[in-house]
C-alpha cells in the first residue's frame, strides 16, 4: 500500500467519514464563535462551561437520557448559578466560574466512576472519539453551525458593536445583556455539538486557537472571521486524519495541529514586525 492508499484507506469506514465532517463543521463552528468569544476576554467562560455541561452528560447517561438535552440544561443551570453566585456574595465572575464549574466537573467523574456509563464512554467523552461519532451528531454539528451562522451573519453589527465597546452600544439602543446572553447560548450549543469529537477537556482550545492565530494573520476584523473559519475547519479535518493514523484520541490530534498552526502564525508576524521594525 503507498502513501496515497495509506491516507485514503480510512475513508472506506462510515465511522471515520462522519468523524471528518464532524470534525472539519465543528471546527469551522469553534472558530466562528471563538472570535467574539477571544475579543471579549471570555476564553475562561468557554473552558468553564465545557467542564460543567460534563456533570449534565454523566447524569443523563446514568439514567439512559438524551445527553444533549441533558448537558444542555446542566449547562444553562451551571450559567446560573455562576451569576447567582458572583452578584449574591459579591464574588468575582472568574471566581464563580471556577467554582461552579470545577465542582460540575467532578461531580460528573464521581458519577461516572461510581454507576459506570451506558452511553459515549468516559474517555470519550473527556478527550472526543472517531468511533463514537453517529449519524445524529452530524446532523446535530451541522444544524448548530447554520444556526450559528444565522445568528451572527443577522446581528453581526450589534455583535461587533458590543465586543469592541459595549458602553456605547448600551448607549446608541443595542441591547448588550439580551447580545450577550444569545452568545452565551450559541457559545454552549458549540460547546454541546462537539462534545463527541473534541471531548470536554480540550474543547476550550477549538475555540480559542483558531481565533487567536487569524487575530495574528488577518489585517482587519473582517478578514479575522473567515480566516477563523477556514483555520479551524482545515485543524478539525487534519486532526481527525492524524487522530486514525496515530491510533489518539481525536480532540488531542485536533488541538495539536491547531498550535502547530499557531506557532506558524506566530514565527511569521514576529519575522514579519522584525523587518518591519528594521526598515523604519
Amino acid at each position: 500500500m503507498n502513501a496515497l492508499e495509506a491516507l485514503l484507506d480510512p475513508f472506506r469506514y462510515q465511522f471515520f467519514v462522519n468523524g471528518c465532517i464532524v470534525a472539519t463543521v465543528a471546527g469551522a463552528l469553534c472558530g466562528m464563535t471563538g472570535v467574539f468569544i477571544t475579543l471579549r476576554g471570555m476564553s475562561y467562560i468557554g473552558h468553564g462551561l465545557s467542564h460543567a455541561v460534563f456533570g449534565g452528560f454523566a447524569a443523563a447517561s446514568i439514567i439512559q437520557f438524551n445527553y444533549y438535552i441533558g448537558a444542555g440544561v446542566w449547562g444553562l443551570v451551571s450559567a446560573v448559578m455562576i451569576n447567582r453566585v458572583a452578584r449574591g456574595r459579591g464574588i468575582g465572575s472568574d471566581a464563580a466560574i471556577g467554582v461552579v464549574t470545577t465542582a460540575s466537573f467532578a461531580l460528573g467523574v464521581a458519577l461516572l466512576t461510581a454507576f459506570g456509563s451506558r452511553g459515549p464512554s468516559f474517555d470519550a467523552a473527556l478527550f472526543g472519539s472517531i468511533i463514537g461519532v453517529r449519524a445524529v451528531d452530524v446532523w446535530v454539528v451541522v444544524g448548530v453551525t447554520v444556526l450559528t451562522a444565522a445568528f451572527i451573519t443577522a446581528r453581526y453589527r450589534a455583535l461587533l458593536f458590543t465586543t469592541f465597546d459595549p458602553e456605547v452600544a448600551s448607549a446608541t439602543g443595542v441591547r448588550v445583556g439580551r447580545m450577550d446572553a444569545m452568545l452565551m447560548a450559541v457559545l454552549s450549543l458549540a460547546i454541546l455539538s462537539t462534545l463527541t469529537v473534541i471531548g470536554v477537556t480540550l474543547v476550550a482550545a477549538t475555540l480559542v486557537v483558531p481565533a487567536v492565530t487569524a487575530r495574528m494573520l488577518a489585517p482587519t476584523f473582517g478578514h479575522m472571521v473567515p480566516l477563523a473559519i477556514g483555520i479551524g475547519s482545515v485543524t478539525g479535518f487534519l486532526g481527525m486524519n492524524a487522530s486514525y493514523h496515530a491510533d489518539v484520541p481525536s480532540g488531542t490530534t485536533i488541538v495539536l495541529v491547531g498550535a502547530v498552526f499557531f506557532v506558524i502564525a506566530y514565527v511569521a508576524t514576529a519575522s514579519r514586525v522584525r523587518h518591519w521594525r528594521m526598515a523604519r
